[in-house]
């Protein structure tokens, strides 16, 4: 950003008022998309392609309300240098099965090693997405892929990056590939009225965290760039119908059964504390794998991949303590677990804040398993 002084000389500043609008100086990325295609035979013996983004300048006059020069925004693009390489293997599996490789790399040499990180962001592809698809074939899911490729899927190595099935429900021609964690089949919830922050069950709460803003904070999210002025105008015309359907829905209902009396009653009386006495989570226990399993009780989690909260995949092989065997209404046992090495592990037993599994998303260790 630069300001135009009374001699005519620009000079770098934060900020300029042109009328009523304010620029500000930031940094941004700016997207770009690339192709590229590979036969089968390319992949097997791996084939590379080099991405280069050239730099560039772009000068755009600000004028005041009398249409006088009162500065200009300067847009400087950096160049960027990348390597895509992509390959696939067969994997062992009774059906015909290989396993896609994409491998995305920086191939900046120009910034030293020990350059700023402000300065190294300027050289880097940030948050770069792939999307892949496939002539007269199929991706298997990895959140939930069948028995017969369920090793396969677990030997697949994804590094800051998490891949779903996209595209319309029901096919499996298309691969997303991003830093985001998402479902198969991602979706823009159809409550969203638009380009809303993230587009998902969160807007609510975003939408009226953006309300609170003060007259001078919404004047410089204006200013960065025509989205985030779209997006703040879109909260502010939100009529409370809207919101009332961003509070909350419901996807699916699952018949209800009939229980049976006692277990009926022990649901109602279940919300009472202290109605059950034979009920002790600190004391109780469940067997998982020929183990009883109580507190203290140290495990290593197995979380499963679909069907339970996406952050869990992060603890998959973690090591852990029991703290809890709690029983739902339906007769469900869980575990409230606290996890090894987390800084904030006894913060959270002490709130009360504990992760929660089911038997089967542990294995039980023993001593010999932990002294290894």
């Amino acid at each position: 950003m630069q300001e135009r002084t009374a001699d005519g000389v620009h000079r770098a500043v934060d900020s300029v008022d042109a009328g009523d609008r304010t620029e500000l100086s930031f940094d941004e990325a700016v997207p770009r998309g690339f192709d590229v295609e590979a036969s089968i035979a390319d992949l097997r013996r791996g084939r590379r392609f080099d991405v280069r983004i050239p730099g560039g300048e772009d000068v755009e006059p600000l004028v005041g309300d009398r249409g006088e020069p009162v500065g200009r925004v300067v847009r400087r693009r950096w160049p960027l240098s990348a390597r895509v390489t992509v390959s696939a293997a067969r994997c062992r599996t009774p059906f015909r099965l290989l396993r896609l490789r994409i491998r995305v790399e920086n191939t900046d040499r120009t910034t030293p090693a020990d350059s700023p990180r402000h300065d190294v962001l300027r050289c880097c592809l940030l948050a770069a997405h792939t999307l892949t698809s496939v002539d007269r074939g199929r991706f298997l899911s990895l959140l939930d892929p069948p028995e017969w490729a369920a090793h396969a899927a677990r030997d697949c190595r994804n590094v800051h990056t998490f891949p779903v099935l996209a595209g319309e429900p029901g096919k499996s021609d298309v691969l997303l590939s991003s830093p985001v964690i998402l479902y198969d089949h991602p979706q823009i919830a159809p409550e969203s009225p638009g380009d809303l922050h993230d587009a998902t069950e969160i807007d609510e709460i975003l939408s009226l965290r953006t309300l609170t803003l003060s007259d001078a904070e919404k004047r410089e999210v204006r200013a960065t760039d025509p989205r985030a002025a779209a997006m703040l105008d879109r909260v502010e015309g939100m009529p409370p119908e809207v919101f009332e359907r961003l509070h909350g829905v419901i996807r699916a209902l699952e018949p209800v059964r009939r229980p049976d009396e006692a277990t009926a009653d022990l649901a109602l009386r279940w919300w009472e504390p202290g109605a059950d006495a034979g009920i002790v989570p600190e004391t109780d226990s469940v067997l998982v794998a020929g183990t009883l399993l109580s507190q203290g009780s140290r495990i290593r989690l197995r979380p499963r991949r679909r069907g339970t909260d996406a952050h869990d995949m992060f603890l998959a092989g973690r090591t852990g303590r029991v703290e809890q065997v709690l029983l739902d209404v339906d007769g469900s046992r869980f575990l409230a677990v606290t996890v090894d090495d987390d800084p904030g592990g006894e913060l959270h037993q002490w709130y009360g804040r504990l992760r929660h599994f089911r038997p089967d998303e542990v294995e039980p260790l023993t001593a010999e398993v932990e002294a290894r």
